[in-house]
């Protein structure tokens, strides 16, 4: 699972760096294609995805280290000490095993009597930020679209005349 939770987040940084360089390549050439209207929306939709991809790259990253740290078995491995936080002492006494959670992220401790919860490994502004990014991006998307159809529809009706 651990080398899963990495090939991931080099997947997630690889697309975050080719997301922002596409939004930096639209800014830079807006003047020569004469979409000038378009191009902000394009740009921003680019970069939101970029930090919404590299904010779950982060929070990944902090999947895997609380993965590694569970797996490493020895003395003092039982329960997972991503389970053993302050305030869930008497929780963590019935752990019976552990999970990984993608969306949200977060690593989850499973309780005999079938409950579970979520260690305090991942941060809790990870998965908050991670969604307004990523409808950010969406939105500013369906806006550049919605900006190009008007500015065509504009052209057609007046070349039409």
């Amino acid at each position: 699972m651990f080398l899963v939770l990495l090939l991931l987040v080099l997947i997630a940084v690889v697309t975050a760096v080719g997301l922002a360089g596409h939004g930096a390549s639209v800014l830079g050439s807006r003047r020569a294609r004469g979409r000038a209207a378009r191009a902000p929306l394009h740009a921003l939709a680019a970069f939101a995805g970029a930090a919404a991809v590299a904010m779950y790259a982060w929070g990944l990253l902090l999947v895997a280290g609380a993965e590694m740290s569970s797996s490493d078995g020895g003395a003092g491995s039982a329960p997972a000490p991503p389970c053993r936080m302050p305030g869930y002492e008497e929780r963590a006494l019935h752990v019976v095993g552990r999970s990984v959670s993608f969306l949200p992220l977060g690593f989850v401790c499973e309780t005999s009597d079938g409950g579970d919860y979520s260690s305090d490994d991942v941060p809790g502004y990870v998965n908050p930020a991670v969604a307004v990014l990523a409808l950010s991006a969406a939105a500013s998307a369906v806006a550049a679209g919605y900006a190009t159809e008007l500015r065509a529809r504009a052209e057609a009706r007046d070349g039409g005349r």
